[in-house]
């Protein structure tokens, strides 16, 4: 399974981007992909906010989002495995990652999405085995159906 189908999956949700040179109290009403001349450039996560927060005393006055954003978040393409990415988010303690193709960007998944994938590919191949077991030929019916040596 390749990132490219839990995009599929989730669809074309609208992407919300932000230049970093907004004021931080802006972004948090968007929770955005930071985006400069077309190029993603950083990430905004509840996680680095709730940082900036505790830096500044619990006010976000005027600070810009540049100032609080991940300016090299992990990212990935849509042909990148899941389990690559799964790894990847797991190993950064990454719990989004921005797909990008062609310095474009496709998407964002979430650890929850990837998780999702996965269990829905277990659950799926969970089934798929239980009926080709069910469907089982039984061996001693077999061995009445053969025809006798004679």
């Amino acid at each position: 399974m390749k990132v490219s189908d839990i995009l599929r999956v989730k669809g074309d949700s609208p992407l919300f981007t932000i230049d970093p040179s907004e004021s931080l109290s802006h972004a948090v009403n968007t929770m955005a992909t930071m985006m400069e001349h077309g190029n993603l450039v950083g990430l905004l996560t509840f996680r680095e906010v709730i940082m900036a927060l505790h830096r500044h005393d619990g006010a976000l006055g005027d600070a810009k989002v540049r100032s609080a954003m991940d300016d090299h978040p992990l990212t990935c393409t849509p042909d990148h495995e899941i389990d690559q990415v799964r790894h990847m988010m797991v190993e950064s303690h990454s719990r989004y990652i921005p797909i990008v193709e062609n310095g474009k960007l496709k998407g964002v998944i979430s650890f929850y999405d990837v998780a999702k994938a996965v269990l829905d590919s277990h659950n799926f191949e969970n089934k798929m085995l239980k009926a080709y077991i069910r469907d089982w030929p039984n061996e001693e019916a077999g061995a009445q159906a053969q025809p006798a040596k004679g």
